[in-house]
């Protein structure tokens, strides 16, 4: 028996009608969805936004993966859950694992997918691209990322503004994804560059109790909330 395909299909960054025209086909013909949760709970917003795509009666599998620092903790979690997408593969079924924005951006699928390729390298799989959240954002904003010969700075906010005071001087544009709980840290690395006064933080963008926060000093003050990221552009406004 031939082992069945995985697909890694990046669902966007949250309104459903985001989802390309590729994967929304792939999303009605698979045999099982995968969709990583917390170890504390089930719950999924990537399955929450391919729903409306997904046969009723596919199965939905949830895996946990811990929240620890704790690489070895990780790479167990890691391996286990990849064995048990393996195992479903292996029976002949297609499977789908399902992330918001881009399947391959900061994404929980690229570590699948690493594992997956070194634990069996015999199994196919495609990883369908997804729009990101900052393309969203872009959007909303009706700003361009980039132009001309501009540089775009894709960034992680898990660790605050550090990385971005390094390279700040060489910034044209800059995206911070996952912002969350360092927002403030991050706006105060923006406004030791300089660059706090064209900055926009984006929080649940296109979705319920959207916000657009044009003042950086907000985040000083403001209750985290985990779908926030923050555009940045040099000399620029960009309050819409």
């Amino acid at each position: 028996m031939n082992p069945g395909i995985l697909y890694g299909i990046g669902v966007g960054p949250g309104d459903p009608d985001l989802i390309t025209l590729k994967a929304a086909r792939i999303l009605h013909t698979v045999d099982v969805v995968f969709a990583a949760s917390s170890s504390k709970n089930t719950h999924s917003r990537a399955v929450e936004i391919a729903r409306p795509h997904l046969r009723e009666s596919v199965p939905i599998r949830m895996i946990p993966f811990p929240m620890t620092r704790d690489k070895g903790d990780m790479q167990s979690a890691w391996e286990k859950n990849a064995m048990e997408i393996i195992a479903t593969l292996e029976k002949g079924l297609n499977a789908v694992f399902l992330t918001l924005g881009d399947c391959l951006t900061y994404s929980t699928f690229g570590y699948v997918l690493k594992n997956i390729q070194r634990l069996a390298p015999h199994i196919p799989v495609h990883s369908i691209p997804g729009i990101t959240s900052y393309q969203a954002a872009a959007s909303r904003l009706n700003t361009p990322l980039v132009e001309g010969e501009e540089s775009l700075i894709l960034l992680s906010g898990v660790y605050g503004g550090d990385r971005f005071r390094k390279i700040s001087r060489n910034a044209d544009n800059v995206v911070f994804m996952k912002a969350y709980k360092n927002t403030k840290d991050i706006a105060d690395a923006l406004d030791e560059a300089g660059m706090d006064f064209s900055s926009v933080g984006i929080v649940k963008c296109g979705r319920e109790n959207e916000q657009i926060i044009t003042d950086m000093k907000e985040f000083k003050n403001k209750k985290p909330d985990y779908w926030t990221l923050i555009i940045s552009k040099k000399d620029k406004n960009l309050v819409p």
